[in-house]
């Protein structure tokens, strides 16, 4: 990675999620979008099982290999500082094109680098992810209304599906920045 020359605070936020489900990070500014495609899934708490694509400024960029119309750009050779020009900018990842879950992401802050700290790192989130495959925001509005009725008839279903200890207000955001120190060691090795 290009040595950065700044930082970027980042708010995450799974657009249409009520109540909101969103993450603050930061990332320095010469990493590449499929790097931040990586630091997303971390902080979202996605496993990475679908495609994805950046839409910045009506163009769209993600892995090529997966690009069917052949109008995706290869996200690899393009760096956030190339599209990132003030604060308040705004851009979409979306991830699993059949669940569709879009994330607005917006540039909070351009900061300096602060000597001695680590990039990147999660400030702070709300509510969990939700579980991949579980039918876009939509679903998820539905699964939550199975696991907290006893009686409904999938109830036990879900439960075992997802997991007896899902609590959708729960974010770990130590899980996420070990996944995110994981990350950055793994990529300053290539």
């Amino acid at each position: 990675m290009p040595t950065p020359t700044s930082i970027y605070q980042l708010k995450i936020t799974l657009n249409d999620s009520k109540p909101p489900i969103w993450r603050r990070i930061l990332v320095p500014d010469s990493i590449s979008l499929h790097q931040l495609h990586t630091i997303l899934q971390i902080v979202m708490g996605w496993e990475g099982y679908h495609l994805h694509q950046f839409i910045i400024d009506d163009e769209y960029y993600g892995d090529p290999e997966d690009d069917e119309m052949g109008d995706m750009k290869n996200e690899k050779r393009y760096r956030l500082n190339q599209f990132v020009r003030r604060k308040g900018f705004k851009f979409i990842y979306e991830y699993d094109f059949g669940d569709s879950w879009e994330h607005i992401i917006l540039v909070e802050a351009i900061l300096p680098i602060q000597k001695g700290a680590q990039y990147p790192i999660c400030l702070e989130g709300k509510r969990a992810c939700p579980p991949e495959d579980v039918g876009g925001v939509w679903g998820y509005e539905e699964f939550l209304e199975v696991i907290s009725n006893p009686k409904h008839p999938e109830h036990e279903e879900m439960l075992e599906w997802v997991g007896e200890d899902f609590d959708p207000e729960f974010f770990d955001i130590e899980d996420a920045n070990l996944g995110l120190r994981q990350f950055a060691s793994r990529a300053r090795m290539k």
